[in-house]
């Protein structure tokens, strides 16, 4: 049984995609950053900027299915309008069972983190993770009993999230240091000639990431042919500015050369430097409720997820899943399945880091470049339309899905040249996730083709 009431209205639309990009990533990667660009600011603006092709373009193409079709399940319903239901059942079981919880599940630990050094608490990697999946069991219970809670919950977060980022960005417009910050010994950074600085692309794409989750609402947004085109193009502009500001405001206070010696105790130092002994911890707050606010919105979209699929029969026992509770217009098994699958990845999470399986990063990095390679697709799709003439604009039938495909193949490269093996595996994973969803669904149409001409 599908859902099409619509609860959600063009702000927590806006917000989903703005709260899920913004989250704990820009406050923690202008190191990161500087350090593949060899401490080039301007270079390290670029970057920013070549990220958001991936969005900013990817999302203006998007706007052009999602005024076409109100199919629920986000991209997943893309794929099965546009391209064909065995690819959208795929995708879906690659976004349902290893991006989402697998994200959020590293967001939540991020909260967990955060909320420790907050409080000045020694942090084990068994603390983070039991804060982490505290969190992550109340954001999903909030969510569970009621859609407004979540919703509003969603518009705060991301409110009060920007304020710590447009403090930075506007006081570094006009912040005259007393005196420089010293820094000690040498600073690790990678030479920037030739094209190595686009490793940098590694990790500003976690930054950038999330942003699709929001379109798994769509048929649950007041008048979604007008808004979500809307919040797809709003969306991402505001993450583009809020990032490009904060990370010159960040270099002008610090300096280059301080941000790379004390890595991703910037932000903190940040607020000591402006409020005094206790603006690290009053920083940090906002932190915690910015990551928050990712881990609401990807929930918000995760928890619809089984059910979406359900409806289009790609997964088994579609029938009970797909049963909506009229009371919480939500599935009951749809939930409980979301549930466990983002506790299994924790556990798999908490076992990866425990033993150094993943050295130097975690689990979220196994879904993320792989879905940038996926959506070109569509994008490709796009340019068919604008050729048959059903999609007018040149902009964004041509441009738009023109761009939003380099922006995808540069976060690709990025992510191989920063780390070819792991990636390469990471690429296999997704996969396999994928071609099991793919021959579930050929299987369960008994082989019939249904790729679109």
């Amino acid at each position: 049984m599908e859902n099409n009431e619509h609860h959600y209205g063009l702000m927590t639309a806006i917000t989903m995609i703005v709260g899920i990009c913004i989250g704990s990533g820009i406050f923690f990667k202008a190191d990161d950053i500087l350090r593949y660009t060899g401490g080039d600011v301007a270079l390290g603006v670029v970057v920013l900027c070549l990220g958001a092709f991936s969005i900013i373009f990817g999302s203006l193409s998007l706007t052009e299915l999602s005024v076409r079709t109100e199919k629920n399940g986000g991209l997943v319903g893309y794929f099965e309008d546009f391209i064909s239901p065995e690819i959208a059942s795929a995708f879906g079981w690659f976004q349902t069972f290893l991006y989402i919880p697998s994200i959020n599940v590293v967001v939540s630990w991020a909260a967990g983190i955060y909320t420790l050094m907050m409080l000045g608490v020694t942090s084990t990697l068994e603390r983070q993770i039991l804060v982490g999946a505290v969190y992550l069991l109340l954001i999903y219970g909030m969510n569970y009993l009621s859609l407004r809670l979540g919703g509003n919950f969603q518009i705060i977060t991301t409110y009060v999230k920007l304020i710590p980022l447009a403090g930075v960005a506007l006081l570094g417009m006009f912040w005259q240091p007393d005196v420089a910050l010293e820094t000690s010994g040498q600073v690790a950074t990678t030479n920037s000639s030739g094209w190595l600085w686009l490793a940098a692309l590694a990790p500003t794409a976690f930054s950038y990431d999330g942003w699709p989750v929001a379109t798994s609402i769509t048929n649950e947004i007041k008048n979604p042919k007008r808004n979500m085109p809307l919040a797809l193009i709003i969306g991402p502009t505001v993450v583009l500015t809020v990032y490009v500001l904060y990370f010159l405001g960040i270099n002008r206070i610090l300096g280059a050369e301080y941000i790379l010696q004390v890595g991703d105790q910037a932000i903190y130092d940040v607020g000591r430097l402006l409020l005094g002994e206790r603006g690290g911890a009053i920083i940090l707050s906002f932190v915690v409720v910015s990551v928050l606010g990712v881990t609401n919105g990807l929930t918000i979209g995760n928890l619809r997820m089984p059910q979406a699929l359900a409806t289009k029969n790609m997964i088994p026992f579609a029938k009970e899943v797909g049963e909506v509770d009229m009371k919480k217009k939500l599935s009951k098994n749809s939930f409980y399945i979301s549930l466990f699958f983002s506790i299994f990845w924790m556990l798999i999470h908490y076992l990866t880091q425990k033993m150094n399986l993943i050295p130097g990063g975690d689990i979220s990095e196994i879904a993320i470049i792989f879905g940038y390679i996926c959506y070109p697709v569509l994008y490709v799709k796009i340019i068919q339309m604008y050729w048959k003439k059903e999609v007018k604009s040149v902009f964004k039938g041509l441009l738009s899905p023109v761009l939003g495909v380099l922006g995808s193949l540069i976060i690709v490269l990025g992510g191989i040249i920063s780390n070819p093996v792991s990636v390469s595996i990471f690429i296999g994973i997704c996969f396999i996730v994928s071609l099991t969803g793919f021959i579930y669904y050929r299987k369960k149409t008994f082989g019939k083709r249904s790729f679109r001409d």
